[in-house]
């Protein structure tokens, strides 16, 4: 089952939930007696059956009998351990369906004694029923080591619990009614519901404690951010978090967190696109400091571009690649090493390294017109290009088409340890080419 996104939290957040550990009987005594576990026993299996819970009683308790004073109707209460699946309390009325709370929805509060006449779980096999979670955690796709737990309500289709984990994290699970922990969850990130409007809170922990494992994460990225200031930024419809932090440098970062891990950090410069961009941080200003480094870089390079903005590409290895639009019009796209000096490439010979520049109108064309040149094809401007194939040597090979109208070429390009042309075809002899004009 998919992550819940953020319509389904503002659907939780508005949703009207049934209190679930209201229900009282009359008060039985402890510790459980043979009597008790011999007629729960004899008596438990059936309404375990009735109920249509997937539970092997491995233990059992009658609690008590009620009558309803208007109605005389008899209801009786019995506690269930499952082997090594979660219990429950069942009551059992006459002449209605069971209902069934899992002992997790039974228990009081965290460091809360039970409240006087409410019902709890007390067999030996119940002790600690939030170790039961691990196959309904793992199934919601989150690592987490229970700590503390609550049931926070209840709809005909669901069970709502909130989870608070070892290392600061907390989630509301989504889970069938009754609840079993050997079928599909939803986890949403209790963060989510910190700001949110509506009847559906983390209670376990502050906020301030589920946002400091932010400060990992920072230190996992290895970017120097001292963590001054820390934001829940979102989730995504895959499951991974987002968070935003400030730093005590004045610069900021946005991560991305996917299974407890980070999977992906972006400086505010860059994150201007990644849900909304930073808040935190001033990004304009952050802007400006990235593109006065990209020029001090583009120029280290060989280049004369005095980059006006720009855009990010993905990681190649350990190399930062970015298109970069210059000041003077031109365009190309920069690839920096994180050490040594890089290059900066040209918008048509990008092309042969697999990139495309998007952020200006310099095509490139009139490099891949000097390329032609040194392989004496003296006529041609190139007017159009694409990549058309790459050889068995590794070599790029780029489609060009010429503005005369007459046949182009196909440009061969080394890529490694930097672009260069050697050597060019024309279309009638190299074959395949597609380009309007070339066929």
């Amino acid at each position: 089952m998919r992550p819940i996104g953020w319509g389904l939290v503002v659907a939780l957040c508005a949703a009207v939930l049934a209190p679930v550990a209201v229900i009282s009987a009359p008060k039985a005594a402890a510790p459980v007696s043979e009597a008790q576990r011999k007629q729960g026993m004899a008596e438990a299996p059936a309404v375990v059956q009735a109920a249509g819970l997937g539970c092997q009683v491995s233990d059992a308790r009658f609690i008590g009998k009620a009558n309803d004073p208007k109605t005389k109707a008899a209801t009786s209460y019995y506690e269930v351990a499952c082997g090594p699946g979660m219990g429950y309390i069942l009551q059992a009325a006459t002449g209605a369906p069971p209902a069934v709370y899992s002992c997790i929805e039974m228990a009081p509060p965290p460091g809360q004694p039970p409240k006087e006449g409410a019902i709890t779980c007390v067999l030996p096999g119940n002790s600690d029923p939030k170790a039961q979670l691990a196959p309904l955690l793992a199934g919601a796709g989150v690592q987490c080591v229970p700590e503390k737990t609550r049931g926070v309500g209840q709809t005909k289709s669901n069970t709502f619990l909130e989870v608070a984990c070892q290392g600061g994290t907390g989630y509301i699970l989504v889970a069938s009614s009754p609840l079993d922990v050997t079928k599909p969850a939803e986890a949403q990130n209790c963060l989510n519901f910190d700001d949110a409007a509506g009847n559906v809170k983390c209670e376990l922990t502050d906020k301030a404690t589920r946002l400091a494992v932010l400060d990992k994460f920072a230190q996992a990225a290895n970017n120097g951010c001292v963590v001054k200031d820390r934001r829940f930024v979102g989730n995504a419809t895959d499951g991974a978090d987002f968070y935003e932090a400030s730093c005590q440098d004045g610069k900021g970062y946005i991560y991305k967190v996917a299974k407890g891990q980070l999977a992906q950090s972006w400086s505010c410069a860059l994150a201007q696109g990644i849900l909304g961009g930073c808040t935190l941080t001033d990004s304009r200003q952050a802007t400006a400091e990235q593109a006065a480094l990209y020029t001090k870089l583009a120029h280290n390079a060989g280049s004369t571009c005095d980059v006006d903005h720009y855009a990010e590409f993905p990681m190649r290895g350990n190399q930062e690649v970015v298109e970069l639009a210059c000041k003077n019009g031109s365009g190309g796209v920069g690839i920096f090493p994180a050490t040594g000096k890089g290059q900066v490439l040209d918008c048509g010979r990008a092309l042969a390294a697999g990139y495309k520049c998007s952020l200006t109108k310099d095509t490139g064309y009139a490099a891949l017109t000097e390329d032609l040149r040194k392989f004496n094809q003296k006529t041609c401007v190139v007017s159009n290009a694409r990549v058309s194939g790459k050889t068995q040597k590794g070599t790029v090979l780029v489609e060009v088409a010429c503005s005369d109208g007459y046949k182009g070429y196909v440009i061969e390009y080394n890529t490694e340890p930097t672009v260069s042309a050697v050597g060019a075809t024309g279309c009638a002899f190299a074959g395949g080419c597609k380009l309007p004009g070339n066929v």
